[in-house]
């Protein structure tokens, strides 16, 4: 056992599988209380279970560390308070909460239903905001405290995953949000983009040329789970295997200034020219400037 994260208590959502059961592993390895949850459903959101969360929980119990599994639904507010309060009532603070619950929906945007567009939303980006919320009420009396959201290169747009794309987005707003309005607490947020290989990325219509494994993954968020991580906030980083990456914060490029105001000709003469575009790599393709 180690103590990179002694006396720590750390909730991690999708815990039972992939990426989230290495990083419970890891904590629980390096010292820290590890509460387990995961909702126990297959890829697609369906046939719960809860012996995924206590599977992992017994692994950290035979290697000698301390665990409590919560089988419940991240993406009702009950759901994301009980996690807490599980951690609450087992070893009397949260030091850290990792979001990694997630699940796909694939279908073409002019095929979506909204039977495949609301669940992902409510797991990804609803599943987040309820642990965060729970979470952030405590850490602001304990004046610290580091949440992690996991996000996804697909935030720049997917072709058959609007829902997916949609929801990574939206967990990076929030991330930078939390950070704003937690900073003065002594309150960190940063989200996580994992290139790993995982049942989730078995499914990536494409080969990954650069991938790594749940493990490589597990050690950044140890990371941003420390002491040493505690003045990281509001950022974006992508772990691919031997690569960790810093996204840039979003903000304008270029601008241009009317005299007079905006007629719809005027914005066709000087737009293309003074602001153009800012191109889509993932489109294969240069846009047009006008």
């Amino acid at each position: 056992m180690g103590n990179f994260l002694a006396d720590k208590v750390v909730a991690v959502t999708g815990a039972g599988r992939g990426i989230g059961r290495a990083i419970a592993l890891a904590a629980a390895a390096e010292g820290a209380k590890v509460v387990v949850n995961d909702y126990g459903v297959s890829i697609d959101g369906a046939e719960p279970s809860s012996e995924v969360a206590e599977s992992v929980v017994k692994e950290i119990e035979a290697a000698g560390g301390a665990a409590t599994a919560v089988a419940d639904d991240v993406s009702t507010m009950a759901g994301g308070q009980r996690i807490v309060d599980t951690a609450l009532a087992q070893y009397g603070r949260i030091d850290g909460v990792v979001c990694v619950a997630g699940i796909l929906r694939e279908r073409m945007l002019f095929n979506m239903s909204e039977e495949e567009w609301d669940p992902v939303i409510a797991t990804h980006l609803k599943g987040t905001f309820t642990v965060f919320r729970a979470a952030a009420a405590v850490m602001r009396r304990q004046g610290a405290g580091t949440l992690i959201g996991f996000t996804s290169g697909n935030h720049q747009g997917s072709v058959s995953q609007a829902n997916y794309a949609a929801a990574k987005g939206g967990i990076i707003s929030l991330v930078r949000s939390a950070a704003l309005g937690l900073h003065k607490y002594g309150v960190t947020a940063n989200a996580v983009a994992p290139v790993a290989r995982t049942r989730m990325s078995a499914k990536v219509p494409m080969e990954l040329k650069e991938i790594g494994e749940p493990e490589d993954v597990a050690a950044f968020v140890l990371y941003l789970l420390s002491e040493r991580a505690r003045d990281v906030t509001g950022q974006v980083y992508t772990v691919a295997g031997p690569k960790i990456a810093v996204w840039a914060q979003p903000g304008e490029l270029r601008s241009v200034y009317a005299d007079g105001g905006w007629t719809p000709e005027k914005i066709a003469d000087l737009l293309p020219g003074a602001v153009g575009c800012d191109p889509m790599p993932l489109l294969g393709r240069p846009l047009r400037s006008a």
